[in-house]
């Protein structure tokens, strides 16, 4: 994308949004110096401090510094303003890992809970090690099942299914792997199996070929400073905002569509069902999102608006929650727009029975054969 309508952090100008978690959203990213594209994570400070999230922030970042294995991505740097810390991250196209497992009850309102261990939902202070290997144990799941492991819309519930190890493991499981993430899967810290121990499993070692590690001088100095209010504004990041439609080029239309199949891109794949919808318009943006807002507004949606995106949220809860949508205007020609529609939260089919309503009221701004759904087969 080129630098109009673009939010720029440092010497990052921010593009579109990659995906959206309960306390940080990921955005690409263009190192204005170099070139380079990036993936930035954006968390709200006031947030992580609310849900005492601080000590696992630092964790995380930490952790990302001094990994250096060709299987994890990379950390370039670590900005904070004084509202949000942002941490750069090497970029890696492909998608989510959750679009390539087919099984839709990966799509849930729940997020990362579905991932982590008894013992940090109760705050009760925990060994890092065992807690993350627990998650590493649902990954594993999700892996070979193609859904999760504890899986509930109430999250209550959610807990109580966690807190006992509630879960079952398919037919197509060897007897040999259900046994290993039984005991990864153990809501008893003390009694889960070690990290060491999964590395000597039998079943893990076969064809196992160990990695090769990268060394690097990491320095961690830096991490008490990304929360210390009282640094110099200098040393700070500001957000600067362009009251303009962030313009689409040719390669990131490209890699909007699957693989290099432009016709994927504006025709709707039959048969998907996916998080993603776009349209092309040649109005202009402000009118598309009139448009859209006046569409949404007698269905029943609140309405956000903050440059050339447009937040909009049911006000009665659905199957999955109170379905969420996030759109945004994009400029691909001097007179054509493309205009992105992505469930944030909610029921994926909700999301496309929305979609299939509101467009009866935008005929008049949707260019017919241009039209895609993207994601997987089922919600």
């Amino acid at each position: 994308m080129t630098s109009a309508g673009r939010t720029r952090v440092g010497k990052y100008e921010l593009g579109r949004t990659l995906g959206e978690g309960t306390f940080a959203k990921v955005k690409f990213a263009k190192n204005v110096e170099t070139g380079e594209g990036v993936a930035i994570k954006i968390l709200d400070k006031e947030k992580i401090l609310r849900h005492r999230m601080v000590g696992q922030i630092k964790r995380e970042i930490s952790t990302m510094k001094l990994v250096r294995h060709p299987n994890v991505i990379r950390m370039y740097e670590v900005m904070a303003s004084k509202t949000k810390i942002y941490i750069v991250m090497e970029f890696v196209t492909g998608g989510e890992l959750f679009s390539k497992i087919e099984d839709g009850k990966l799509y849930t309102t729940c997020g990362t809970p579905n991932y982590v261990a008894p013992e940090v939902v109760k705050h009760k202070g925990y060994d890092g090690a065992k807690a993350d290997l627990w998650s590493c144990g649902v990954i594993l799941y999700i892996l070979m099942a193609g859904f999760l492991p504890f899986e509930d819309s109430n999250l209550m519930s959610l807990y109580k299914k966690i807190f006992k190890a509630d879960f079952s493991c398919p037919p197509w499981f060897s007897t040999n792997a259900k046994k290993l993430i039984q005991r990864i899967l153990d809501p008893d810290p003390l009694t889960r199996i070690t990290i060491q121990q999964v590395i000597e499993n039998d079943w893990f070692k076969k064809d196992y070929q160990p990695p090769h590690f990268e060394t690097a001088d990491i320095n961690l100095d830096d991490l008490d400073a990304i929360f210390n209010e009282s640094r110099e504004l200098s040393e700070m990041v500001i957000e600067k905002r362009e009251e303009k439609p962030v313009v689409m080029n040719a390669f990131e239309l490209i890699s909007k569509s699957q693989g290099f199949n432009l016709s994927t891109l504006f025709e709707k794949q039959m048969g998907c069902v996916g998080r993603e919808i776009r349209f092309t318009s040649k109005l202009p943006a402000d009118e598309i999102l009139s448009k859209i807002e006046s569409a949404a507004k007698p269905l029943g949606f609140s309405v956000k608006k903050q440059n050339y995106k447009i937040k909009l949220e049911g006000e009665k809860p659905g199957r999955k929650g109170h379905l969420a949508i996030a759109t945004e205007v994009f400029e691909v020609a001097p007179s054509l727009h493309m205009v992105e529609l992505r469930k944030s939260n909610g029921d994926t089919f909700e999301f496309h029975k929305f979609y299939e309503t509101v467009t009866m009221g935008l005929k008049d701004i949707i260019s017919k054969t241009h039209v895609e759904t993207s994601g997987s087969r089922r919600t």
